[in-house]
Protein backbone atom coordinates (compact mmCIF):
# COMPACT_ATOMS: atom_id res chain seq x y z
CA UNK A 1 0.00 0.00 0.00
CA UNK A 2 2.57 2.39 1.08
CA UNK A 3 4.35 2.14 -2.22
CA UNK A 4 1.15 2.75 -4.04
CA UNK A 5 1.22 5.93 -2.10
CA UNK A 6 5.25 6.75 -3.10
CA UNK A 7 3.90 6.01 -6.67
CA UNK A 8 0.82 8.05 -7.08
CA UNK A 9 2.89 10.85 -5.59
CA UNK A 10 5.32 10.57 -7.89
CA UNK A 11 2.83 11.50 -10.44
CA UNK A 12 0.67 14.66 -9.01
CA UNK A 13 1.28 17.80 -9.77
CA UNK A 14 3.40 19.55 -7.57
CA UNK A 15 6.14 22.15 -7.56
CA UNK A 16 8.83 21.72 -10.30
CA UNK A 17 11.96 21.74 -7.83
CA UNK A 18 10.79 20.15 -5.00
CA UNK A 19 8.75 17.54 -7.06
CA UNK A 20 12.30 16.90 -8.90
CA UNK A 21 13.87 16.60 -5.80
CA UNK A 22 11.65 14.28 -4.37
CA UNK A 23 11.16 12.18 -7.56
CA UNK A 24 15.09 11.84 -7.69
CA UNK A 25 15.62 11.04 -4.15
CA UNK A 26 12.77 8.35 -4.89
CA UNK A 27 14.71 6.68 -7.61
CA UNK A 28 17.87 6.52 -5.97
CA UNK A 29 16.67 5.14 -2.89
CA UNK A 30 14.79 2.64 -4.66
CA UNK A 31 17.53 1.83 -6.92
CA UNK A 32 20.10 1.79 -4.36
CA UNK A 33 17.78 0.38 -1.23
CA UNK A 34 19.23 3.13 0.62
CA UNK A 35 16.29 4.59 3.14
CA UNK A 36 13.83 7.55 1.47
CA UNK A 37 13.92 10.61 4.49
CA UNK A 38 11.43 13.26 3.70
CA UNK A 39 10.53 16.31 5.28
CA UNK A 40 7.10 17.52 5.39
CA UNK A 41 7.10 21.10 7.00
CA UNK A 42 5.88 25.04 6.00
CA UNK A 43 7.62 28.50 6.26
CA UNK A 44 5.19 29.41 8.77
CA UNK A 45 5.73 27.09 11.42
CA UNK A 46 8.65 27.82 13.98
CA UNK A 47 9.48 24.12 14.18
CA UNK A 48 9.47 23.60 10.55
CA UNK A 49 12.39 26.20 10.10
CA UNK A 50 14.03 24.60 13.19
CA UNK A 51 13.96 21.16 11.51
CA UNK A 52 14.96 22.51 8.24
CA UNK A 53 17.31 25.49 8.86
CA UNK A 54 19.20 24.20 12.12
CA UNK A 55 18.69 20.73 13.28
CA UNK A 56 19.38 18.81 9.88
CA UNK A 57 22.18 20.83 8.35
CA UNK A 58 24.05 19.66 11.85
CA UNK A 59 22.60 16.23 11.28
CA UNK A 60 23.92 16.56 7.92
CA UNK A 61 27.26 18.08 9.03
CA UNK A 62 28.26 15.19 11.14
CA UNK A 63 27.25 12.52 8.58
CA UNK A 64 23.85 11.74 9.31
CA UNK A 65 22.26 11.70 5.77
CA UNK A 66 25.18 10.25 3.74
CA UNK A 67 23.31 6.48 3.94
CA UNK A 68 19.94 7.41 2.91
CA UNK A 69 18.23 9.91 -0.04
CA UNK A 70 16.33 12.91 1.67
CA UNK A 71 13.94 15.47 0.24
CA UNK A 72 11.98 18.49 1.81
CA UNK A 73 8.40 18.63 0.65
CA UNK A 74 6.39 22.59 1.69
CA UNK A 75 3.54 21.73 2.51
CA UNK A 76 2.00 24.74 1.05
CA UNK A 77 3.87 24.79 -2.29
CA UNK A 78 2.79 20.83 -2.47
CA UNK A 79 -0.27 20.21 -1.06
CA UNK A 80 -1.43 17.61 -3.11
CA UNK A 81 1.73 15.98 -2.91
CA UNK A 82 2.16 16.44 0.97
CA UNK A 83 -1.92 14.97 1.27
CA UNK A 84 -0.69 11.97 -0.44
CA UNK A 85 2.78 11.31 1.61
CA UNK A 86 1.52 12.81 5.11
CA UNK A 87 1.27 10.72 8.53
CA UNK A 88 0.23 12.60 10.77
CA UNK A 89 -1.67 16.13 11.19
CA UNK A 90 0.94 17.82 12.83
CA UNK A 91 4.12 19.41 11.38
CA UNK A 92 6.75 18.95 11.18
CA UNK A 93 7.04 15.63 9.95
CA UNK A 94 10.16 13.63 9.17
CA UNK A 95 9.12 10.38 6.96
CA UNK A 96 11.98 7.58 7.18
CA UNK A 97 11.14 5.16 4.16
CA UNK A 98 12.47 2.19 3.85
CA UNK A 99 12.37 -1.26 1.92
CA UNK A 100 11.43 -4.41 3.20
CA UNK A 101 10.56 -7.96 1.29
CA UNK A 102 7.16 -6.95 1.54
CA UNK A 103 7.02 -3.29 0.28
CA UNK A 104 7.95 0.19 1.16
CA UNK A 105 7.59 0.60 5.06
CA UNK A 106 7.97 3.69 7.22
CA UNK A 107 8.80 5.33 10.39
CA UNK A 108 7.32 8.76 11.59
CA UNK A 109 8.32 11.55 13.42
CA UNK A 110 6.58 14.26 14.23
CA UNK A 111 7.26 17.70 15.55
CA UNK A 112 10.30 19.29 16.39
CA UNK A 113 13.29 17.51 17.87
CA UNK A 114 17.00 18.05 19.23
CA UNK A 115 19.61 16.73 17.04
CA UNK A 116 20.93 13.69 18.62
CA UNK A 117 17.19 12.61 18.37
CA UNK A 118 17.03 13.37 14.77
CA UNK A 119 20.20 11.48 13.87
CA UNK A 120 18.70 8.54 15.86
CA UNK A 121 15.44 8.21 14.01
CA UNK A 122 17.27 9.01 10.41
CA UNK A 123 19.42 6.04 11.75
CA UNK A 124 17.36 3.76 12.98
CA UNK A 125 13.86 5.22 12.83
CA UNK A 126 13.14 5.00 16.34
CA UNK A 127 14.50 8.05 18.67
CA UNK A 128 16.33 5.70 21.26
CA UNK A 129 20.11 5.31 20.11
CA UNK A 130 21.44 1.96 19.98
CA UNK A 131 23.04 -0.07 22.82
CA UNK A 132 26.33 0.29 22.21
CA UNK A 133 27.27 -3.57 22.96
CA UNK A 134 24.92 -5.98 21.93
CA UNK A 135 22.50 -7.02 25.38
CA UNK A 136 23.16 -10.70 26.25
CA UNK A 137 20.08 -13.07 26.69
CA UNK A 138 19.36 -14.07 30.15
CA UNK A 139 18.97 -17.79 30.94
CA UNK A 140 15.86 -17.38 32.91
CA UNK A 141 13.15 -17.55 29.83
CA UNK A 142 10.84 -14.08 30.56
CA UNK A 143 7.21 -15.11 32.23
CA UNK A 144 5.11 -12.14 31.63
CA UNK A 145 5.32 -9.49 29.17
CA UNK A 146 3.40 -6.64 29.17
CA UNK A 147 2.42 -4.49 26.33
CA UNK A 148 1.25 -0.89 27.03
CA UNK A 149 -1.91 0.14 24.97
CA UNK A 150 -4.48 3.42 24.78
CA UNK A 151 -7.18 1.35 26.75
CA UNK A 152 -5.64 -1.51 28.79
CA UNK A 153 -2.56 -3.47 29.57
CA UNK A 154 -2.80 -6.86 27.58
CA UNK A 155 -0.65 -9.93 29.60
CA UNK A 156 1.27 -12.01 27.11
CA UNK A 157 2.72 -15.81 28.02
CA UNK A 158 4.43 -17.08 25.86
CA UNK A 159 3.65 -20.39 26.66
CA UNK A 160 6.84 -21.70 25.36
CA UNK A 161 9.19 -19.57 27.03
CA UNK A 162 7.20 -20.91 30.37
CA UNK A 163 6.71 -24.31 31.87
CA UNK A 164 3.39 -24.40 33.65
Amino acid sequence: MTSVILMAALQLAAAPDQMDQFEQAFRRSASTGRPLVLLLGAKWCPGCVVMKNDVLPKVAKAGGLDDVEFAYIDIDRNRSLAAKLSKAKTIPQLIRYHRTPKGWKYNLLSGAHKVAEVSSFIKTGSIRPLPEKPVEQTKQPIRNVYYRTPKKIVQNQNKQLVNQ
